[in-house]
């Protein structure tokens, strides 16, 4: 057919098909049956022409949303984000598959790379274990962790989740809310490994909460019973002695309290209150650096006392 300028107007290829209803160009259409569809799609895949297999895999979805092969496809356009390098969409990809088709035989599968695509994220690594700064709200690691626990509560992937938001938690010096993700480790998985290493932890969120000696110390006194609990429950655990060390920081820091609440009474000529607060340093930590200054200062202090 010519066109009024005299040239050749080529017609698209049109043609009529049942599955869409409608008329389709043959090169952009789905193919007659959903095997056929995915065999095509991961032809793309397998070619490592990720850009062009998603939609292919998304058309298998569409057309054929009931087919045993759409939750193949479903995770096969997780997949193709992950060989892209892009862990947030390949997590939430993975997702749809568990929720939409949550008896696919890859779930569990799914839940294992969930796990290892958010251990990579809190560690700041892409997929291939290489160094990165992933953009976004951080964050979104804690939720990460937590879906990973809501899709297999049981599983053994769970606990070192629930532990791993503790450590990010006490990182970014959420140490309230650390201690209390350590605490569900100990309760809610209390024959694992992550237990023992998470009992551990509540210590030392208790520890980072007490960092300033000179205010009330109630928070060390429980960091204290919480290292000397650890050693008792686990006395041949490598990390008794670092506990052991943790108690007489710990300790010193009570010592040093001590001697700042003395110091002030002695500051405002108070010294019966004084020796009082240098005589428990004495009497309570014998082994504390702040041992031999107490000494000193109840000679001293002793003199002034009416």
């Amino acid at each position: 057919m010519l066109s009024p300028l005299g040239t050749t107007r080529v017609l698209a290829f049109w043609v009529w098909t049942k599955e869409t209803n409608k008329w389709v160009n043959p090169k952009y259409a789905v193919k007659e049956t959903p095997f056929e569809q995915l065999e095509y799609a991961l032809s793309l895949y397998q070619a490592e022409e990720y850009k062009n297999a998603i939609p292919e895999f998304k058309k298998l979805i569409r057309y054929y949303p009931r087919s045993r092969e759409a939750a193949d496809a479903q995770y096969y356009v997780g997949a193709s984000w992950e060989a892209m390098g892009n862990a947030p969409e390949a997590f939430k990809t993975y997702q749809e598959v568990i929720e939409k088709y949550p008896f696919s035989e890859r779930c569990a599968e799914i839940v294992r790379k969930q796990y290892d695509m958010t251990v990579n994220l809190f560690e700041g690594k892409d997929n291939r274990g290489n160094l990165v700064k992933f953009a976004g709200d951080d964050y979104a690691v804690v939720e990460m962790f937590k879906t990973v626990i809501k899709n297999a509560p049981y599983g053994d992937l769970a606990p070192p989740s629930r532990y791993k938001i503790g450590l990010y938690l006490m990182e970014n010096n959420m140490y309230r809310e650390a201690r209390d993700e350590f605490e569900k480790v100990v309760n809610d998985y209390p024959e694992t490994r992550w237990a023992q290493a998470a009992q551990y932890q509540i210590a030392i969120s208790d520890t980072k909460r007490s960092a300033d000696a000179a205010y009330d110390q109630k928070i060390t006194q429980e960091a204290v019973n919480e290292f000397s609990d650890f050693v008792k429950k686990y006395p041949q655990a490598q990390l008794s002695d670092e506990a052991k060390d943790q108690i007489q920081k710990l300790r010193d820091r009570e010592a040093e309290s001590h001697f700042l609440i003395a110091r002030f009474y002695e500051k405002n000529q108070k010294y019966t209150s004084a020796l009082v607060y240098y005589q428990t340093i004495v009497d309570d930590f014998k082994n504390s650096k702040w041992t031999a200054a107490a000494l000193k200062k109840i000679r001293e202090v002793s003199t002034k006392v009416p």
